[in-house]
């Protein structure tokens, strides 16, 4: 916060920083701390490249084998993938539908045609849909993705595999139901983790005319730029979480009891104070309209199972398929036929630490 105040007053010239100055302050010295431009990156991130190094990457993690096969379609653009167990024997497919299209919903989602279950002595094999909304292709060349791109694409696939590889035969717990809503994250977000690491950009970069992987100082900027203001954003999410759920604890709210909340949390964890007349939590959709009344605190809980369980292969092996099969033996293949915890502390050997998250964020130093 300082730094922001001291580049405002002195290289941008503004004597009297006010809470609306922040974001343009944070974005340019955002610029000039990080040299590099998103046309620059995505010129590494070739679609097919994205998807064959990450294909890759679960195929090493849970000894499985992923194929694309023929199966009817909705658009000629949608491709469809089964899932080969060890053995050769197909256990799960996915459609994915990654281009933006006109009359296509917009955003990021897995969601699932059909789920692992038994029926007549049968098992129904799970099938799943992977939906972004990327650039589409010109010409001959590839699609080209940012690294927010990449991201997302990792985190849906994590949803999808939490979906596919279930070995659960009863609907209701199959896959990712009846999983707690603060760990149903935990599987995609693990994926993100991924993304950033040296070991695996090597496998999901070609540079779209030189065919090269992505320069070593070029990734340590994304790194960096990806930590830049982390300790701003984390408490600001403290302070949703917290507003949250002492909101939903007060079952007789006096009046005005919801700014009275949101002021003492803030005075608790805040960095930035909006003005007096600000009503933020008016407009707070996600508790009121989208579902997290109360739950709101799962975003930051499940960044931390994820980070913490991530730290396992950073510490075994980003490709040790030991590691990963234990994921896959402990995590994803339960679904909801346990508490979430007992998968977690089953793969980690304990419960949840949040150092791991401090260290992703550069907010700890690393051992």
């Amino acid at each position: 916060m300082e730094e922001l105040i001291d580049y405002g007053k002195n290289m941008l010239g503004i004597k009297d920083v006010q809470t609306w100055d922040l974001s343009f302050i944070s974005e340019k010295l955002r610029e000039a701390k990080f040299s590099y431009s998103e046309n620059e990156v995505k010129q590494y991130f070739t679609e097919p490249a994205v998807l064959k190094g990450m294909f890759g990457l679960v195929e090493k993690m849970f000894s499985i084998k992923i194929k694309e096969k023929k199966a009817p379609v909705w658009n000629d653009d949608v491709k469809f993938f089964v899932i080969e167990d060890k053995e050769g024997k197909e256990i799960a497919g996915f459609y994915m539908d990654l281009y933006a299209r006109n009359g296509k919903r917009g955003g990021a989602w897995m969601n699932d045609q059909i789920s692992r279950r038994e029926v007549d002595g049968k098992i129904q094999k799970p099938i799943a849909y992977l939906v972004c909304n990327f650039a589409a292709p010109v010409g001959d060349n590839p699609s080209l993705l940012t690294l927010r791109d990449v991201e997302t694409i990792f985190h849906e696939f994590g949803h999808g595999l939490h979906h596919m590889l279930t070995r659960q035969t009863e609907l209701a717990v199959s896959g990712i139901s009846g999983v707690e809503w603060d760990a149903v994250e935990m599987p995609s977000q693990f994926m993100e983790n991924f993304v950033l690491n040296w070991d695996v950009m090597q496998t999901i970069t070609h540079h779209v005319k030189t065919g090269k992987t992505m320069p070593r100082e070029l990734f340590d900027k994304l790194v960096a730029a990806k930590n830049y203001g982390a300790g701003m954003a984390n408490v600001r999410q403290i302070e949703f979480a917290l507003f949250d759920m002492l909101l939903h604890m007060d079952t007789h709210p006096e009046k005005d009891a919801v700014q009275k909340i949101l002021t003492a949390v803030r005075k608790e964890v805040a960095v930035t104070f909006p003005p007096e007349y600000n009503r933020f939590a008016n407009s707070f959709s996600h508790i009121f309209a989208g579902g997290y009344a109360a739950g709101y605190y799962s975003y930051k809980w499940a960044e931390v199972l994820s980070a913490d369980a991530f730290s396992l292969f950073q510490e075994k092996g980003i490709f040790n398929p030991e590691v990963g099969n234990k994921w896959l033996d402990e995590v994803l293949s339960r679904g909801g036929s346990r508490p979430a915890m007992d998968s977690f502390v089953a793969f980690r050997g304990r419960k949840p630490l949040v150092d791991a998250l401090l260290r992703q964020y550069g907010l700890l130093e690393t051992k």
